[in-house]
């Protein structure tokens, strides 16, 4: 049995528009953004989605409402699914951070546990998104009948996106910027070994799976993440 989950950027901000840094202050879309919004809710809508789950910011909140509506969805917000704290950056314009800290922007693209001054590096981000999805894996037990749609931030699911994957921390950097409302799809299958200590459990568990591969008590929280697709959006 699989689990599929899609994470859905926000539509575009006036500081997206103007390459100006969020962060987690609490910005709100566009005109644009909302038009980007209901668009991508009428493609979303088709994925047999049963939950939907945001980040507590505005711009992400009124983009997962859009799809929520159509599919008379209740929207549950979770802070750990912010943005990346961008510390002193947060407000500025790129010029502006390259003119201030030249080469850092470069140096936090590349570098995944680097932190902008005062802020949180991609790895905080991507472990307590994490613990969101984790939680839902045990919590959600119908999450096997439909698809959970998570609202938030491209920092943010560029990096959940690599943690779920096992990335290792160079291999961060693979992904390419995820547009407005573009969305990541992945899928969880019960992983095939259980990585014990002891080989006879993880023999034991390899015949279960692949004898009924579906999720239960003793392996829904070592599930195995596979990606399905990244920047897909509504012309896609």
């Amino acid at each position: 049995m699989t689990r599929r989950l899609i994470l859905l950027r926000h539509g575009q901000t006036e500081y997206n528009a103007t390459s100006r840094m969020q962060g987690q202050l609490d910005t709100e879309l566009s005109d644009l953004g909302f038009q980007q919004a209901a668009s991508a809710a009428s493609v979303l809508v088709q994925h047999n989605i049963t939950h939907v789950f945001s980040s507590d910011l505005s711009r992400a909140f009124n983009t997962a409402s859009a799809v929520a509506a159509l599919i008379g969805a209740e929207v549950r917000v979770d802070k750990r699914l912010r943005e990346t704290h961008l510390g002193e950056w947060q407000a500025k314009t790129h010029t502006e951070v390259d003119a201030a800290y030249p080469g850092a922007r470069a140096q936090w693209r590349h570098d995944p546990q680097w932190a902008p001054p005062g802020g949180e590096s991609r790895v905080d981000v991507a472990r307590r998104a994490r613990q969101v999805v984790d939680e839902l894996m045990v919590s959600l037990n119908d999450w096997d009948q439909g698809t959970v749609l998570i609202v938030a931030h491209g920092g943010t699911i560029n990096a959940l996106t690599s943690n779920l994957l096992d990335l290792s921390y160079d291999q961060y950097p693979m992904f390419s910027g995820l547009g407005n409302t573009c969305w990541a799809q992945l899928t969880a299958r019960p992983r095939y070994y259980a990585g014990s200590e002891n080989p006879e459990d993880d023999l034991k568990l390899s015949a279960s799976v692949s004898s009924s591969p579906r999720f239960d008590g003793n392996n829904v929280e070592n599930a195995q993440w596979y990606l399905d697709g990244w920047n897909m959006g509504v012309t896609q």
